[in-house]
């Protein structure tokens, strides 16, 4: 399988098990209405496990534009292949988002908070200051990219993917690799989430928030592109620097 078809394969799981809880928890009459911040960080936790699994020994399964630019910048990823996997995932998060909407279909028609209704799609802070939001995703980004590069050191378990070329890439594959990803995501989550809700990856934001923006979805509200920027500029500063903060400690 091509590594493109495969990051957007692996980022459209991610968003619909992920954006798939949060429309779970917030949607009017789910079976999930209101279970709460545990049941959302487990469940993406999860949702990065299972895309990595499925596609990682392919593509290293990025899954993450943040990931994707700060390996390229610290020289763990090839430059040549950095647009191409962040379209990808782009639009493998904007396709993902269609099957969280067909699921959710009569949940939406019967929700009108117009805020529930974007949060299935894309994050939002919880107290709206830009420049603060931005520090958030900056360090949760950081804490991602550093963390998942240090858990998949060689001293603990190699994860690596070899392209069709030849070139070996960072990545999550392997038996611990995505599962380990998976934990640490959840942790994340659960730490540092509670500001912004831890987009900490632009794809995940931007796709969903582009579906947002052109699905008949009923009752909703503005798509808050005055916002977008943050989970997009703030996962990828955070990601940048902290692939070159393990590169100048660790390799």
């Amino acid at each position: 399988m091509n590594v493109f078809v495969a990051e957007f394969i692996g980022t459209a799981i991610l968003v619909l098990l992920g954006n798939g809880v949060v429309a779970n928890v917030v949607l009017n009459k789910s079976k999930g209405n209101n279970s709460g911040w545990i049941v959302i960080t487990t469940a993406w936790g999860l949702a990065v496990m299972t895309g990595a699994y499925c596609v990682g020994w392919i593509s290293g399964a990025h899954l993450n534009p943040a990931l994707t630019i700060g390996f390229a910048v610290a020289g763990l990823f090839p430059a040549n292949l950095v647009l191409g996997y962040v379209v990808a995932q782009i639009l493998g998060a904007m396709f993902g988002q269609i099957f969280v909407y067909l699921t959710y279909k009569r949940h939406y028609d019967e929700t009108t908070d117009t805020g529930a209704i974007l949060g299935s799609f894309s994050t939002g802070p919880a107290i709206r200051d830009l420049k603060w939001n931005f520090v958030t995703e900056a360090i949760g980004t950081f804490m991602l990219v550093f963390g998942l590069l240090a858990i998949g050191h060689v001293n603990n378990q190699a994860f690596t993917a070899t392209l069709p070329n030849g070139d070996m890439v960072r990545g999550f594959t392997g038996i611990l690799g995505p599962l380990l990803a998976g934990f640490y995501v959840w942790s994340l989550g659960l730490s540092l989430g509670g500001p912004t809700g831890y987009a900490i990856n632009p794809a995940r934001d931007l796709g969903p928030r582009i579906m947002h923006a052109i699905l008949p979805i009923a009752n909703k509200g503005d798509s808050d592109w005055s916002y977008a920027w943050v989970p997009i500029a703030g996962p990828i500063v955070g990601g940048i620097i902290g692939a070159i903060t393990f590169a100048a400690l660790f390799n």
